[in-house]
């Protein structure tokens, strides 16, 4: 399958990709929302931030226990149920006069839910494409996340001018309940993948995938270079101050082009090849922010960088190639969440460095520097253990009996 119109003539997939434009434009309308009202009610910048992303570390306390039900529930069920409790929490937020500490409960309780179902959309993702296509597919639905995330944050932000968080939220729950009602009736029931007690089968399997000799490095590959390079991107603002918008925009440009080229134009046969090159691609360029680079030039490096996020594509595949079907969901469950925990691992790392470096334009531009050193060293540390991966020829992680 080569091209957008054999993978959209695939009823299924027409509907994860609208589904998941609909969740994550859902998320992003609510994040703003919910950053805005708490920073206005507590004068937090923290407490703000927090509620934006702190959504994986919280995941990462609770996945370890739960991350199985992700192949132990039917898929439409499990989506069914997540977007469900978008809808309900969403509809919570929009009560005008509910207490902080109440909205922080409305927002952590979903986030441990969620935790359970991190993997099921990716892995029905490859079970409804033809054998072969999952990069193309995954690279399809990366696109719809990214314009999705871009539209949600830009139109929520206009939205601000003229109504209220809790319309907002109202709006996003409406999104949500929509995509719910998409899954239910555009899905087929498929079965669960395993049968099993989702505490042990979770721990069991995550021990199994990150103690594999060729899996443990694809999944660091996936997680560390990402979240360090992610660490410069949070550095965005405080480095081009109210021109950051311009150097946002670059990068977003940057990663669906990446996407386009990798799961589209690329041939499958080239795709592993350019792993590496890719992986030192999203760090290189951002070692020249230690020059202090003018606009034009920073975003052209930063546009240039973020294409290199197209090598997650062949390294999912990797881990979907390398490991049996009755744990694909917790498989690419705990991908999601790694990755996501580690972003927001990075960005800490890199604002808490540009603090202590001074804080100003020049200190971000420094710790932009020492973060894309620690990523392009991680890559290279890496080179060994991923070729393992990409030379082995049998399943290296089997279904549990």
């Amino acid at each position: 399958m080569r091209t957008y119109r054999e993978l959209f003539a695939i009823t299924e997939f027409r509907v994860l990709f609208t589904t998941t434009s609909l969740n994550v434009a859902a998320s992003s309308v609510a994040s703003l929302a919910l950053g805005t009202l708490t920073y206005t009610e507590t004068g937090s910048p923290l407490l703000a931030a927090f509620v934006m992303f702190g959504g994986p570390l919280v995941r990462l306390a609770t996945s370890w226990f739960l991350l199985s039900l992700s192949d132990l529930w039917r898929p439409r069920t499990a989506m069914v149920l997540a977007a469900g409790i978008g809808v309900v929490a969403d509809l919570a937020q929009a009560l005008p006069d509910l207490p902080m500490a109440a909205r922080l409960v409305v927002l952590v309780v979903p986030w441990i839910l969620l935790s359970a179902m991190g993997g099921s959309m990716i892995a029905l993702v490859s079970d409804v494409v033809p054998d072969g296509s999952f990069v193309f597919a995954r690279a399809t639905i990366n696109i719809a996340v990214g314009v999705m995330q871009i539209v949600g944050y830009g139109l929520g932000g206009l939205l601000l001018l003229a109504l209220t968080t809790s319309q907002l939220f109202l709006g996003a729950a409406a999104c949500s309940l929509l995509a719910l009602l998409l899954v239910r009736f555009g899905l087929r029931d498929h079965p669960p993948r395993a049968t099993g007690k989702a505490v042990e089968r979770s721990r069991a399997v995550n021990r199994l995938l990150l103690g594999s000799p060729v899996l443990r490095p694809v999944y660091l590959s996936l997680w560390v270079p990402n979240g360090l390079v992610v660490g410069c991107e949070a550095l965005i603002l405080p480095f081009a101050g109210d021109r950051a918008g311009f150097l946002f925009a670059a990068t977003a440009v940057g990663m669906l082009a990446g996407d386009v080229l990798m799961g589209r134009v690329i041939a499958p046969h080239w795709r592993d090849r350019l792993v590496e090159p890719a992986r030192m691609l999203l760090a290189v360029p951002w070692l020249f922010f230690l020059l202090e680079p003018s606009l034009p030039f920073a975003c052209a490096l930063a546009a240039v960088a973020s294409v290199g996020y197209c090598a997650s594509l062949p390294l999912q595949e990797r881990l979907v190639s390398r490991t049996a079907p009755d744990i694909r969901g917790q498989v690419l469950g705990l991908h999601s969440l790694g990755m996501m925990s580690m972003q927001g691992v990075g960005a800490l790392l890199a604002g808490g460095l540009a603090t202590v470096l001074g804080g100003d334009s020049s200190a971000a531009a420094l710790a932009i520097g020492v973060m894309s050193s620690a990523s392009l060293l991680v890559t290279l540390s890496l080179v060994s253990g991923l070729r393992r991966s990409r030379e082995g020829t049998s399943v290296e992680v089997h279904a549990l009996g």
